[in-house]
């Protein structure tokens, strides 16, 4: 009826909505569920129920997923050949922050939860500034209050 020959799309979604802003929150959410693990195992004096634990361990790998889901598509449908020689470290640097939200969801160091921020941070710096935007480091509003890269809007 259309008589359409083919289609074609170079992305999954329609382009420039790309934002790291989604796994930021979801690491941010990592690194509180990582400290409520340790808050609720020192308060019952390492007696807490196996369910308030298992949420907390459900929840924290489900973001660690989200990020490591959110990261790889940013990855892999935003970042093409401009963008990799500008920041031809964003291979590794990947491949790092799913090592991290991987360890993330192994275990319950806190100290991941801060580095797979660090790294994040890294990674939302480099997307802006593909796009031209400039970044700042503020401090999240909410538990863990761990500093985040974030876009300075009002030059946009």
């Amino acid at each position: 009826m259309l008589k359409i020959q083919s289609v074609r799309a170079h992305c999954d979604i329609p382009c420039k909505i790309y934002d790291p802003s989604v796994a930021q929150v979801a690491a941010l959410s990592v690194a509180r569920l990582l400290d409520l693990i340790h808050e609720v195992n020192l308060i019952n004096g390492g007696t807490s129920s196996a369910a308030q634990l298992s949420r907390l361990v459900t929840e924290k790998e489900t973001e660690a997923g989200l990020v490591k889901k959110e990261v790889m598509i940013i990855w892999g449908d935003y970042f093409k050949e401009p963008q990799i020689q500008q920041f031809p470290e964003i291979h590794s640097l990947v491949h790092s922050l799913m090592q991290i939200a991987s360890k993330c969801k192994q275990n319950i160091d806190p100290e991941n939860g801060d580095e797979l921020i660090r790294q994040l941070n890294r990674f939302a710096e480099i997307f802006w500034e593909t796009k031209g935007v400039p970044t700042h480091l503020v401090t999240a509003p909410y538990p863990p209050s761990l500093p985040i890269i974030q876009p300075v809007l009002e030059n946009v």
